[in-house]
């Protein structure tokens, strides 16, 4: 992740307050959520043992 350049017409605040039980829970399952639907989606294949004919 890079820096981001901060416009010069703009100022960035930020609101450094620690999260409540809810909103770290609702974090929490988002992340599991999208890590599930993640691996979903790119399942590997299994793959077909070789002989000895194919090795040769």
């Amino acid at each position: 992740m890079g820096i981001i350049k901060e416009p010069l017409d703009i100022d960035f605040e930020v609101d450094n307050r620690p999260l409540t039980k809810e909103e770290e829970k609702m974090i929490s399952d988002f992340i599991r959520l999208r890590k599930e639907q993640q691996n979903q989606k790119y399942k590997p294949k299994p793959r077909r043992a070789k002989t000895k004919k194919e090795c040769v």
